[in-house]
This record gives structure tokens, C-alpha cells and sequence, in this order.
């Protein structure tokens, strides 16, 4: 297939912006990116692709996200409002990943994969507990992702809070999916270990793990860690160690790590997680709404820290997470110097594209010969000159999720005018509903 007359943002290390551009596919890779002119002589016989004008950039990729917190959406909690994170946690989503059945599995992961390619996000790393069925979980996630036709890395995440058995059963999810991947070689389908958080989890069960990773030959986790003070205060009263000091003495961290949060930390815990070339991710939208402070983001980028941008299982419009990311460090230092626009786009593509790269056999997040097709067109017609130079300001202060028109993930095309044709949107979203009632009535028995 051939792209052809887009504005072509090329993204990767040595940007471009081609207009008019073209973009020839072969298979489920980049061939070629130039002229429109010169590709369409030289290639008259490929079929086309009409961009009309659009703006065609890498898809967009989600560093850290929970699909199972889709059916927490319009969730009513009895009682009165929660009062700090661990509340939340105890009276949300611990009683909401205990309710969960196969189906509700099944429709809590369509519904944001169906949400991903609306936005244009075609790669996700996913974050999944359901301890009320957990083997055969990550199966039954990857079929909704094969179905969806993105790209997902996959984990369970592993907690000793339902009891020694729940761990143990989580510990197994994860090995038999790794070994499961590592057989298979999808570029559409990968998986890491999954644990829940440094306060939900063990000495014994985290060097459980440890064990295992090695035995399979896989490095890195995916773990949730000083996501506010409540995770400093247990690791200190329980350990004597800071959160993330206590994770390093573990081996838990390394360069295909994904620490989620890191907003309580110090300066040592900072340099651990620069020293081992683990990756933060960043929720800026989950952190404000659970106030559990301001990652020191600035800082982390400013050290060379690997950094990207997840949504903690917000809405997949990532462009709506880097606006808030843009903004929440702003009024956090009160300095609007802070994180300027090219820097969060740097972040959020380039640094992005290299955490999904640990994972998958192709490049992504850029337009070049030999990455992924991973390939979005939006349709933004500014009203003032759109460059290189000044495009991390058009997408900050004229970018919408909404604007992705065509969303294409190797070399196949998942949506074109906003049309998802392989999928029946409609009869997911009334399966889903009635998953989700039955879901929250299980979670409102428990009281």
C-alpha cells in the first residue's frame, strides 16, 4: 500500500516534515517515506491510500495502563468520598480486580483497545489483575488485542494481598504467558512480569520472582512503586528501606524495568533508578486525581533518566496526557519554563518508542524504512504555518484525540474515517455494559 499526499511527520532521530509526502508499506513494515510525487511514479501500480491532506505521524504509544479499569467508569462507591490513596485502593480497585470473571476480562479489555485505536494508540504496555480468575487471564487479553489488531505487551500482576494462593497462581500466569510469547514470536503480542506494588508484596514473593524471571531467561518487570507517601511509610516501617532502595536490593530493577509512578522518592532512590537504567512512567491525569503528588519529572529528564508517558487506565487519548503533563509541572514549580512542549513530545514519542522497543522485534514511533507500519493520519488543518520546529506547540494547544481520522498498525488498516470495520463496536459496548452490571454487583456484595 501506498500513503499518499499526507503532510508526513517523520518523528525518529532526525525529524522531518515532508509536504506532500508519501508512504509505501510492504508487509507489516515501512518500505519507503518521500515525496508524494516521486513515490506515486515510481510505484504507479500500488494501491493507494488517499491522505487528502492529513497529517500522518507515528501512533501513539501508552507506557503503562490498566484495561480492566475500563468497567470503573460511572462505578457508584457507597459511603463517603475517600479520603487518601490507600482508601482508594482498598475500597476501588482491589474490590473491583476481585469481581472481575472471564467475560468481564474479556469486554473491559475490547472496550479500551477499541478506545486505543479511535486516538490513534497503537502500542500498549498493560498492567492486569483480576484475582477472581487468573489463569488463562493473559489469553484471554491477548485475544482481545488480536482481535483489536494493536500491539500490547502483557502482564498479571502479582500481590500478596489475596493470600499465598492468588500469589502463586499470579506467578504462574506470568511465567506460563512468557514462555507462551517467547514460543510464538507474534510482533503484534509480547509480555513481561507483573507485580502490584512494593506495599502488597512480600520479601519472600518478590524473590520468588526474581527466580523465576531468571529460570526463563527474562529480564524486567512491570510494578507499581512510591506512588505516594503511603508506599514510603509502609517500606520504611516494615523494611527500614525507602521503596525504591529496597525494590534495588531485590534485583528488581534494571533496564527492562517499568516503575510506575517513582513520585515519592529522594535523591538516592533517584540515582538507583537512574544507575540501573530502569524506566518511570509517568501518569500525570491518575495523580492528580488520586493526590498522591508530582512526580519530579523535570529533574528525572534533566539526569538522563529514562522517562516515558503512561495513562494508569485513563481514556487512551494520549494526547490529552501529555496536556496535562504539560501543564501540571507548570503550576507544580510555578515556572512556565518547566517541561516545555518539545521536551514532553521527546518524552512522550521518542522515549516511548524505546520502552515499547524493549519488547518488539521493529522499530517504532517513527516513519522511517524498517519500523513498524504503525502509522496514524490526523486531520488538523491549522489556522497559523505548522513546521518541525513548531510542532510540539500545535500538538499541545490544537491537538484532540477526536482528530485521528485513520489508524493503521501494521500495514493493516484498523479504522479510516472513523470507521472500525472488523470490529462491531455497537455490540461490544452493549455486551459490555451488561458485563459491567454484573461486575459491580459482585463488587457491591463484598461490601
Amino acid at each position: 500500500m501506498l500513503i499518499t499526499h499526507a503532510r508526513v511527520l517523520t518523528m525518529g532521530d532526525a525529524p522531518a516534515f515532508i509536504e506532500p509526502g508519501a508512504i509505501l508499506i510492504r508487509e507489516d513494515a515501512i518500505a519507503e517515506v518521500g515525496p508524494s510525487g516521486v513515490l506515486e511514479q515510481r510505484y504507479p501500480d500500488e494501491p493507494r491510500l488517499d491522505a487528502a491532506g492529513m497529517l500522518a505521524m507515528p501512533g501513539m504509544i501508552c507506557a503503562h495502563t490498566h484495561f480492566y479499569g475500563a468497567f470503573a467508569r460511572g462505578l457508584y462507591i457507597p459511603g463517603p468520598p475517600m479520603k487518601d490513596f490507600p482508601e482508594i485502593l482498598a475500597r476501588l480497585w482491589w474490590p473491583l480486580d476481585r469481581s472481575l470473571d472471564e467475560e468481564g476480562v474479556r469486554y473491559s479489555a475490547l472496550v479500551p483497545l477499541i478506545d486505543a485505536i479511535r486516538y490513534g494508540v497503537t502500542t500498549l504496555i498493560d498492567h492486569h489483575a483480576s484475582n477472581r480468575f487468573i489463569d488463562g487471564s493473559l489469553d484471554v487479553i491477548a485475544e482481545a488485542v488480536d482481535a483489536a489488531g494493536v500491539r500490547a505487551c502483557l502482564c498479571y500482576e502479582v500481590t500478596d494481598r489475596d493470600g499465598p494462593e492468588a500469589a502463586q497462581a499470579g506467578i504462574r500466569e506470568n511465567v506460563r504467558f512468557i514462555q507462551r510469547m517467547k514460543a510464538e514470536q507474534n510482533p503484534r503480542l509480547a509480555a513481561t512480569f507483573g507485580l502490584h506494588a512494593a506495599l502488597t508484596l512480600s520479601d519472600e514473593t518478590l524473590d520468588q520472582c526474581v527466580s523465576e524471571a531468571e529460570s526463563l531467561g527474562h529480564e524486567g518487570f512491570h510494578i507499581h512503586a512510591a506512588e505516594g507517601p503511603a508506599d514510603r511509610e509502609h517500606s520504611l516501617a516494615k523494611y527500614g528501606l525507602p521503596t525504591i532502595e529496597r525494590l534495588a536490593q531485590r534485583g528488581i530493577l534494571g533496564p527492562r524495568t517499568i516503575v510506575a509512578h517513582a513520585i515519592d522518592i529522594d535523591a538516592w532512590e533517584m540515582a538507583a533508578l537512574r544507575e540501573t537504567e530502569t524506566w518511570v512512567s509517568h501518569q500525570p491525569r491518575s495523580n492528580m486525581n488520586n493526590a498522591v503528588g508530582v512526580a519530579d519529572i523535570p529533574t528525572m529528564l534533566r539526569g538522563g533518566m529514562k522517562v516515558a508517558l503512561g495513562n494508569d487506565g485513563f481514556t487512551n487519548d494520549m494526547f490529552d496526557e501529555m496536556k496535562a503533563a504539560y501543564f501540571l509541572h507548570k503550576i507544580a514549580r510555578s515556572d512556565p519554563r518547566t517541561l516545555p512542549a518539545d521536551q514532553l513530545l521527546h518524552m512522550a514519542t521518542a522515549q516511548n518508542a524505546a520502552l515499547a522497543g524493549q519488547f518488539f522485534p521493529r522499530p517504532l514511533g517513527r516513519l522511517e524504512p524498517g519500523a513498524f507500519a504503525d502509522i496514524i493520519l490526523v486531520d488538523y488543518d491549522p489556522p497559523t504555518p505548522l513546521t518541525i520546529d513548531n510542532f510540539p506547540w500545535h500538538l499541545i494547544f490544537g491537538f484532540d484525540g477526536r482528530q485521528v481520522d485513520t489508524t493503521i498498525v501494521g500495514g493493516r488498516v484498523l479504522m479510516r474515517h472513523k470507521e472500525i470495520p472488523h470490529l462491531d463496536v455497537e455490540r461490544i459496548a452493549a455486551r459490555s455494559r451488561e458485563v459491567a452490571q454484573e461486575t459491580w454487583e459482585r463488587f457491591w456484595a463484598q461490601g
